[in-house]
Formats: structure tokens, sequence, C-alpha cells
């Protein structure tokens, strides 16, 4: 609630509180007067003066007491307290006599207590009460000032209420700066009586560093006061009682009244929002860090250990060309498929790390459909034949818009997943147009899931609970399909049941539907039996990746050299006799340069477009650069070295890459 009220209003209360300071100052100072003249004031007094001794009974009454209670002074003069007060509130009123009288202390006339009076007819009235307690040599003396509270008083009660009530601290200062008002808030607030406040300069309520430069700014206030709401930036400290310093937000609102000008400051212990600002500013600091050092190890993580699971890899591809022996051929399949699962949970961890880390940025693009599942549906085949189950693809001359790449691994990962829980029957791939939408379906004919694991099969590790289940994978290709679904902003449902096979589906806008005449080159039916020749450039900076390249290119039949970084490969170029047939490069180079640098100027040594790989683990990087290369493909590590030689056969012979 903000403090602000009717300027009318509040200067009514703050002319009343000043005249009652004024009465109050008269009446202490008669303390110090002669007893003649001290009884004379209180005489005159316009407001109605009781005063009563320790025992409640009333030892001196003015003229305007009478009038206001209707009795004479000598029918007061000797009677308790209470027959001024209405028949019910008088035992009350003697209980709390009674606890006043054990710690006496001068209540102030705004202290918030509903207080009647009741005159000699019965009649009974509003009132405000002052008390002041004075020692004297017969005793403790007790001075109330009393003042029937009018209806036009009503308003003036209800804002002194208002401003008790405020949720906020709040203090009213005098055009000198001194404390003329304060609420029950600013007592608790600064730890202060009302009393200890009132008359001091509102300085003290600020630590000594500040004070001085606080006088020059409430000075500044003064010659152009204007309303300054909380939080204008000001970094502001309270001072307590008990020395403790505190952080305030504090607005500020003049107000112009008959008695002089005021400023009505509303005060906000800020302290517990500090905190609560620097532990956020601590955990943004933290969560920066933390995702510095996830990114650095992400960065990590794509190359170097992609790196040896690629050295691996090439030399089981090398080793399968030139063992014969069957018990070693044997092994090294064994070898392969360890190989192959722990290159999948490789790539799923990193994939699921990029994804929570916010490092993958999807690249969107207008393609037909049929193009992704025509590319991918060769490698999808061979997967179900392995496995002796039926493979169906098929597309329709529809075109969308998405991140190729990112869709692949959806898709990619869906198939995988319904070939590896499908013991017998078929693994279909079907893409069509329903209601303006493209939608991907890949349905089994495999265990299915159970309807209370729906739920739950997107999340990271989790594997259903099913008789029969193949335990090989590691439940995060789900995981990946969600992430990725979400970040290309497209939808993915599933129906199963136990027993009944699977459909996922993914779902996106269709922008076009096309006819496309794309031709696109399958592996298989362009690999042909026998030798392969060609001088290829391997440029790669891990020796023991580059020697495995070697090993299995040679095995395959093709000449190779190799560089370490763009640098050496033009200084290679210079003492080579033969155009290479092909280049594979990684992306980052030993001297800081990359893959698209080298494969560039090698080009342009001899004035032909060259077919490339370009091989990284840094897939985001290398989507962006490398891209807009003419003759290129991108591949990611580990490379399968049957993808790999299939490729390279294609590229030596035809002078084209295929399309990954």
């Amino acid at each position: 609630m903000h403090p602000v009220i009717d300027q009318e209003h509040t200067s009514a209360v703050i002319v009343y509180l000043l005249l009652l300071l004024v009465a109050m100052i008269r009446l202490m100072s008669t303390q110090t007067l002669p007893p003649a003249v001290a009884m004379e004031i209180l005489r005159t007094s316009t407001e109605a003066m009781v005063i009563t001794d320790a025992d409640g009974q009333i030892v001196f009454v003015n003229r305007a007491a009478e009038i206001l209670f209707g009795y004479g002074a000598s029918e007061m003069l000797g009677e308790p307290v209470e027959i001024l007060l209405p028949q019910e509130q008088r035992e009350q009123h003697h209980v709390s006599r009674n606890a006043y009288l054990a710690s006496p202390r001068s209540r102030p006339v705004s202290s918030g207590l509903e207080l009647y009076g009741s005159r000699k007819d019965g009649t009974r009235f509003r009132s405000e009460i002052s008390l002041t307690p004075v020692e004297t040599s017969d005793g403790l003396l007790v001075i109330s000032s009393i003042r029937e509270i009018s209806a036009s008083d009503e308003s003036e009660a209800y804002f002194r209420t208002l401003l008790e009530s405020a949720p906020d601290a709040m203090i009213i200062v005098d055009e000198a700066g001194r404390i003329a008002i304060v609420n029950g808030q600013a007592e608790s607030m600064f730890g202060y009586d009302r009393g200890e406040m009132l008359g001091h300069s509102v300085e003290f309520l600020l630590p000594q560093r500040l004070r001085k430069h606080h006088v020059l700014h409430r000075q500044g206030f003064g010659v152009s006061a204007k309303i300054r709401p909380m939080g204008v930036g000001l970094e502001l400290i309270g001072l307590r009682k008990d020395s403790s310093e505190f952080p305030v937000e504090i607005s500020l609102s003049p107000v112009s009244t008959a008695a002089g000008a005021f400023v009505c400051s509303v005060i906000r212990d800020v302290s517990r929002r500090k905190h609560m600002e620097q532990e956020i500013v601590a955990a943004q600091e933290a969560a920066e860090r933390a995702n510095k050092a996830n990114s650095a190890f992400l960065a990590a993580a794509s190359h170097d250990l992609r790196q040896p699971v690629q050295a691996l890899s090439l030399l089981n591809g090398a080793l399968r060309r030139t063992v014969k022996d069957e018990r070693a051929l044997e092994m090294i399949e064994h070898q392969e498929t360890s190989l192959t699962a722990m290159t999948n949970l490789l790539n799923s961890l990193l994939d699921i790390s990029r994804l929570d880390a916010g490092v993958v940025s999807p690249d969107f693009e207008s393609f037909p459909m049929q193009r992704l599942i025509d590319r991918l549906s060769p490698e999808f085949s061979r997967q179900a034949l392995h496995k002796g189950l039926d493979f169906i693809s098929r597309s329709g001359d529809v075109m969308v818009r998405s991140d190729p790449n990112l869709l692949s691994e959806i898709i990619q990962n869906l198939v995988s997943n319904a070939i590896r829980y499908t013991e017998k029957g078929s693994v279909s791939l079907i893409c069509g147009e329903r209601d303006g939408r493209c939608s991907i379906d890949v349905k089994d004919t495999g265990i299915g899931i159970e309807s209370d694991q729906l739920d739950s099969i997107f999340r990271e590790f989790y594997q259903c609970r099913s008789p029969g289940v193949n335990k090989e994978g590691f439940g995060l290709g789900l995981a990946i399909v969600r992430r990725l679904a979400d970040l290309l902003e497209h939808d993915i449902t599933v129906k199963s049941g136990s027993g009944k096979g699977s459909c996922f589906s993914v779902s996106m806008p269709v922008i076009a539907c096309e006819s496309n005449a794309a031709v696109v080159e399958d592996s298989d039916s362009t690999e042909e039996q026998g030798s392969v020749s060609g001088l290829i450039i391997l440029i790669e900076d891990d020796a023991s990746v580059a020697n495995a390249w070697g090993l299995l290119l040679e095995v395959e039949g093709y000449q190779v050299v190799m560089a370490e970084s763009a640098t050496e490969a033009r200084t290679l170029v210079n003492h080579l006799d033969v155009k290479p047939s092909l280049l594979i490069s990684d992306f980052h180079l030993l001297d800081g340069s990359t893959g698209v640098e080298a494969v560039t100027e090698i080009r342009g040594y001899y004035d032909t477009i060259i077919p490339a790989f370009i091989v990284s683990g840094d897939t985001s990087k290398v989507v962006k650069d490398a891209r807009s290369l003419e003759n290129t493909t991108l591949m990611s590590k580990p490379v399968s070295t049957q993808r790999l030689l299939a490729a390279a056969r294609i590229a030596t012979r035809t002078g084209k890459v295929p399309q990954d």
C-alpha cells in the first residue's frame, strides 16, 4: 500500500499533531514554572485536563474538563478516574491503569487506542487521550489531556489508523529535517521508541559517514520537491539503534500544510531482497562457469574422445580386409560389435550433452522428404536384413522446411530402435501428407510398449520393462528424439500396445507439394567388385588416426599421402606428379587452420573441384563452415568404415561425392 493520501486530510492530521506537540511542550514546561503559574496554565488550557494520583484518584480538573464531562469540579475530585468512562469499560480500565502505573511513560495522542468517555448525563463520546507521568514530592501524578473526536475528526482518526496499519515504515519530517511523525513499523524497523525519534534530525537514522552528504541531498530535495518513487537506483543504508546497518528503499512525497512543508518518507527494508539478488547473481555466475566448462568439455569430447574410437574403427576395418583366418575374423566381428556399441553410446551421450547445453542450433532449409528418405533407406535395409527383417520405405512428393541433419538423426534413432526391438516381421518408414502436414511414420511389429510406460520412454536411460526386451540399447535414443523434435518445433506422437508393435510419428507443416525427380545414388548399386585406384590426400593431425586411415585406404587399394596441417598440404601438392582423386581432411588441424581452408587451397592449386570428405566431431561448426563447399560431404566421427569406403569408391570413380 502506498502511503500517499489525500492532501487535505494529510494536512489536517499534521496540523492537529503539531498542535498536540505544542500542548505537550506546555505541560512539560510547567514542571519548571512556579506552582501557581503552572496551575493557572492548566486551568485556562482549552484542552480538558485531568490529573490523577498513583491510586487513580482525581486530584485536579480544569474548566475544559468540567464542560466536556458535564460534572462540576467538586463532583470529580477524589473520585476514581473510571467515573469518566462508560460502565462496561471501567473494570478493564482499572486493570490497564495498574499496568500503566507499574511502568509509567508518556503516551502520545496518536496511540491508535479506541477510547471512549462518559458524561454525567450518560452520553458517550469517542476521545483521544495523551498521558504524561510526573514525579512530585507527594508521589506520582498522571496528567491526562482529553479531546473529544467530533464527526469532522473521523477522517483524521481514519488516516492516523491508516498510518499505523501501513505495511511499510513511515516517517514525516519538517522543513528543518526534524522527525515530526513516525508509525509503529518505523519503531520496529529502527529499534527506537517513538519518543526517541520525534524531534531528532532524520540523519541520526543514517550511518555517520553518510549524514553530511544526506543533509545536502535533503536540502536539494527541498528546493525542488517532487514525488520520488521507490527503486530509483539509489543505494541507501539505514542505521538501527543497535548500530547495525541495513539496505533500504525510500519513496519521498512532499506535503504542504498551513503549518508548513513536510516530507513523507516511506521506508522499506530490502535486506532479504538484496540477499536474494546476491544469491541469484552468484547462481548465474556459477551457471556461466558451468556452461563454459561444459562447452569446453563438449569441444574436447567431440574431438579428443572420438579420435581413439575413430582409430580403432579404421584399424578394425583394415584388419577385416587383410585377415583370412576364420577364427581371427570371428574375433574381429566381435570387436566391431563392441566398437559399434561404444560409438553409439559416445555419440548419444555427446548429443544429449550438446542439446542440454543449448549449443545445437538448427539450420533450416527447404527440401523434399523423398531425398532424405531415399538417402537413409539403404543403411536401414542393411540393418534390417542383418536381423532377418523386412524393411519397407516409401515417401510421397512432400516439401518441408527443417534441418535435414537433425531430422535425419530423429529418423535414425526411431528406425534403429524399431529394428532393435523387433525380432520378426517388418519395420517400415513411410512419409506422406495428412491434413496439410508431413507425417513421418516409423512402424514395427515388435514387442510394443505397455500403456503405463508411454509417458516415460522419452526420459534418459529409460528402458521398457517387458519380457524379452533387447538390452543392447542405452535408453538415450528417444530422449535425443524428444529434444531434437522440441528444438525443431516438430510434433512427435507414439501409438503402441504390448505385443502389438509400435508406431512413432513425427510431423511438421508442408510448405509445398512438388514432384521431385532427384536422382539419389545408392552406394550398393554403384559399388562394383574389383580393385580400386587413385591418389588420396589425407590431412589429419592425430598420428594414430592418420595411420589407421592410411592402412585402411591402402589395403583397399588406394595410394595415400598425408599432411598434418593446411600449410603442410600446400607444400605437399608441389611435389605430387598425379592429381589427387579425393581429399579427406579433419576439420580442426594442427596449425589452427581448418579442413575447409586446406581443401579450398588444394582445389585452387589444381583449379579443379576435387571431391572432398571433411570429418569432425564438431558438427555444429562443420555444418556452418563446410556445407557451402561444393562437391563436399560431411562425416561425423567416428565414421563407419563401410560407409567411408563406399563413398570413396563413388567419389574416385565419378568425381562426385555422394550426398551424406
